[in-house]
């Protein structure tokens, strides 16, 4: 970053996504998660105070927790070390600066618990995105091994579409020509040691992670780099381990608590009455502080 980029009190967001907005800083992005919440594919009216944060510095525990296993395009989450233009208030605690990377077109979802959208398919026929599972699971059951589940990135306002591993394979020799097969393999292998490592911990801490999604990149070197958001709140499902009883849904630590009222309540208009966002941002300070034993500062 050169002294005219450093100094600068005005820019625009390059790119702005349901929750996040990037700004292109030279040789570094910077992304801001907003206190904007999105569900089922919709952002709501809402924001909800302090959520972005909650989102970075999450992000931030993870990676640190994890470089070990894969690097992460985190730089930094100290304003100081960005443009002038961040150093206000609704910068300070949600805002990263990242390595630029160019990301790989699959989104690498990993489930541990049969849940969701998992569930209302395995109960038609047997099968997660087309992955057999054993007979006689209920709702919420642990699986016997996590199972990875790819999907494609959608535009703003489309759904992600699930795909099978062969189909990513697919899909990513399609933009990287004789690579989809490693590109493939490495995705769905990361995906799952990662979800591993950060499972026992966040189970050590009484957080059950039931499923999650993370993004990749490649780095300048090739090298396979984990970029975006890491099992926060907005990317998984965060379940409390007291009281974990299968055969029905679970209370959650995430977004979950919204998109049950959304589903509820018919003619929302999305739009979140102020106690379910009360509600949602408690969820989130609890599940933060329950996994890093930090309060939020």
């Amino acid at each position: 970053m050169d002294l005219e980029t450093f100094n600068k009190t005005e820019m625009e967001a390059m790119k702005k996504g349901k929750v996040r907005e990037i700004y292109d800083n030279g040789d570094s992005l910077i992304m801001v998660a907003t206190d904007r919440i999105s569900c089922f594919d919709v952002i709501l009216n809402n924001e909800v105070t302090k959520k972005g944060t909650v989102l970075t510095q999450m992000s931030k525990f993870w990676f640190d927790m994890t470089k070990d296993i894969l690097p992460n395009h985190m730089i930094s989450v100290d304003v100081k070390d960005m443009p002038e233009f961040f150093r206000q208030d609704r910068f300070n605690g949600n805002t990263m600066l990242c390595r630029k990377l160019n990301m790989l077109p699959i989104e690498c979802i990993v489930r541990g618990y049969i849940t969701g959208s998992g569930w209302e398919s395995y109960k038609k026929n047997g099968t997660v995105c087309g992955i057999q599972l054993p007979e006689g699971l209920q709702e919420s059951d642990k699986l016997p091994e996590p199972i990875y589940t790819p999907s494609t990135k959608a535009e703003i306002g489309d759904h992600d579409e699930n795909i099978s591993y062969e189909q990513s394979v697919e899909h990513l020799e399609k933009y990287f020509p004789g690579k989809g097969q490693e590109y493939a393999a490495k995705l769905r292998d990361y995906t799952i040691a990662l979800y591993k490592r950060c499972a026992e911990y966040a189970l050590s801490k009484g957080i059950i992670i039931a499923d999650t999604k993370f993004e990749f990149g490649l780095d300048e070197e090739g090298n396979i780099v984990i970029g975006d958001e890491m099992l926060t709140p907005d990317s998984s499902r965060f379940w409390p381990a007291e009281g974990y009883e299968p055969g029905h849904g679970q209370p959650s630590f995430d977004k979950q608590f919204a998109r049950d009222w959304l589903k509820a309540n018919e003619g929302h208009d999305w739009t979140l009455p102020q106690d379910i966002v009360d509600k949602t941002i408690a969820i989130y300070l609890q599940g933060y502080e329950l996994l890093t034993g930090k309060k939020l500062a």
